[in-house]
């Protein structure tokens, strides 16, 4: 990597650095290419990213964003997994840890909060933000349902006394 690829690479990071929600710093212990293709495609359909970043170059991209401080996670084979979604991140590093051995998490930090590894595995067991969006909606969709079956149920109740007295009727 020359100078200019280091300069626009630290510009890239800073500049997602600005923009997430939470960063996930992971330690690779020897992933195949096959299980980090993996990991990656976990991250995609969780709406998270995952890079493998020099880590004097993540340290430099640190500085000036809220993640300062997460530079003592940054020591041997490290990896940064990041998301707009406060959970995503997280709980997709963590699933896939569940299951590979070779990947660890070691810290992270949501906004300006820095998180160990047991704070990491706590946001990640909290719900999403589409599964928080999901049950306001049917919060919110609830009392709108109780409301129109109140409504309709006196002229339902109304019908079937006269379908009853018309059989009565009839027979």
């Amino acid at each position: 990597m020359d100078r200019s690829q280091k300069t626009e690479s630290v510009a890239q990071l800073n500049a997602v650095f600005k923009e997430v929600g939470v960063v996930v710093v992971t330690r690779n212990l020897g992933l195949s290419v096959a299980q980090s293709t993996e990991l990656r495609q976990k991250m995609r359909d969780a709406g998270a990213s995952y890079k493998v970043a020099k880590n004097r170059l993540a340290t430099i991209a640190l500085k000036d964003t809220q993640y300062e401080g997460l530079e003592e996670y940054l020591s041997g084979p490290t990896a940064l997994a990041w998301s707009e979604d406060p959970v995503a991140a997280a709980k997709a590093a963590v699933d896939f840890a569940k299951t590979n051995d070779k990947l660890e998490i070691v810290g992270g930090s949501m906004g300006g909060e820095k998180l160990d590894e047991a704070g990491v595995k706590a946001l990640a067991s909290m719900p999403s933000l589409d599964e928080l969006r999901g049950t306001l909606v049917g919060l919110i969709n609830a009392p709108a349902t109780k409301i129109a079956r109140v409504v309709s149920e006196p002229s339902a109740k109304l019908a079937r006394v006269f379908g009853a007295y018309g059989a009565k009727d009839a027979a």
